[in-house]
């Protein structure tokens, strides 16, 4: 066992942090210092900070990170159109950089020398918070209860918990079946009986905070514009907002049309494969505006390009390395792309479906004296096109002529 004076514990509050909190102190008989994220979860933070005083915590951090997180994380991502395995827009995965991120600010900030996680070994989790804390202060250690300890069921935390004297709300009422994360891009959900593949996610198991389903949407149609700066949304019908509100305004107005559901199996970086349930509303829209946008804005093979790095860069984040100097070059690559991103999409939202009914740019390439089907005036000369053809063509001419032909 590591020698640890002092570990920073990313805590929430609930029956596992809080177990994990005493269980540090008695095995490790160490310092704690919590550290509690707002996200954007919706859910009250403050909270936390009674229940790490009521276990004799001394150095409590809660913060806001809601516009760093979306400023710094969910934009740079969406700059790249990133979607994991062609449907998960990585709600989950993009928080934890982040995370790891101010738990080592801490970490150096208290003298601390180790951080915890509350991320289980089966997770993709584990490896995000330690490969990001590895790239930020690569000596740190780190403490995963959950790969040391024999408290491998609800039953026995709460029979821990019980043991030292922890309260935990709400352990009468009835349990969730779910596992569920939520950040301001999405709600998560696992578990229960999504671990059938073939069963159906049950109605009340959808937050109607995040939204109500497509068939419950309004039958009038919403429109809304959004305007693009160097590929960030900067206002929404005009009215300029700061990155976290752009997100939570979509979230709202997108939930209300029920957009964003999903119901997935993905690949886990463990190597199982896992089903989940996922709410992104927001995300939704602007994975579909961004796209919007850059059809009219980004050079033909620039666009093709990026297209082509993007499952990489999802995957990069995916696994955890977001802190990498791989993902850094590609964010490079794709931020030089987006300068002249800009401009407004316009977007009609009805009963879970997406589409975009307009785009102008001051910024655009498109040409409607070529690309038109009517007279253009000589902007393109159509004969032209005979000589690319066949130039293109020549290596299968030869090809053919030499008795290679495909018939």
């Amino acid at each position: 066992m590591a020698d640890v004076k002092k570990v920073v514990l990313a805590y929430s509050g609930g029956l596992d942090t809080s177990v994990i909190l005493k269980w540090l102190q008695d095995t490790y008989n160490c310092e704690v210092v919590t550290f509690t994220a707002d996200l954007g979860q919706g859910e009250e933070v403050e909270p936390a900070r009674a229940k790490a005083e009521a276990l004799g915590i001394k150095e409590i951090y809660i913060d806001d990170l809601r516009e760093e997180f979306v400023r710094d994380f969910v934009f740079p991502m969406f700059r790249a159109n990133t979607v994991y395995e062609g449907e998960y827009l990585l709600g989950t995965s993009i928080a934890r950089p982040l995370i790891a991120k101010r738990l080592i600010e801490i970490a150096n900030e208290t003298g601390a020398d180790a951080i915890s996680h509350g991320a289980t070994g089966k997770g993709n989790d584990q490896v995000r918070f330690e490969l990001g804390a590895y790239a930020l202060k690569p000596g740190v250690k780190v403490i995963a209860p959950w790969r040391e300890w024999d408290l491998l069921s609800r039953e026995k935390l709460m029979g821990y918990a019980e043991k030292h004297g922890i309260k935990i709300e709400n352990s009468g009422k009835k349990k969730s079946p779910y596992s569920m994360d939520a950040n301001l891009l999405h709600i998560s959900y696992e578990g229960g009986v999504l671990e059938d593949p073939w069963a159906e996610a049950e109605d009340d198991m959808w937050l109607p905070s995040w939204g109500v389903s497509p068939e419950a949407a309004p039958d009038q149609a919403t429109y809304i514009e959004l305007t693009y700066r160097n590929g960030d949304i900067v206002a929404i019908d005009g009215v300029e907002k700061s990155p976290a509100t752009v997100l939570a305004e979509l979230n709202r107005v997108g939930g209300a049309n029920g957009i964003g559901r999903l119901d997935i199996v993905e690949n886990r970086y463990v190597g199982m494969k896992s089903r989940g349930c996922y709410q992104t509303p927001g995300g939704t829209i602007m994975l579909k505006a961004h796209r919007a946008i850059e059809s009219i804005t980004l050079d033909r093979e620039v666009a093709h390009l990026k297209d082509e790095l993007m499952p990489k860069y999802a995957s990069l984040i995916y696994t955890g390395y977001w802190w990498s100097p791989e993902r850094l070059m590609l964010q490079q690559m794709i931020d030089a792309s987006q300068a002249n991103v800009n401009g407004v999409v316009r977007l009609k939202l009805y009963k879970g479906s997406v589409s975009v009914v307009g785009r102008q740019s001051d910024d655009t390439l498109f040409d409607a004296n070529i690309a038109t089907f009517e007279e253009d005036g000589g902007a393109y000369n159509q004969a032209d096109a005979a000589g690319f053809i066949k130039l293109n063509a020549l290596r299968m001419r030869i090809a053919a002529n030499k008795g290679r032909s495909m018939l």
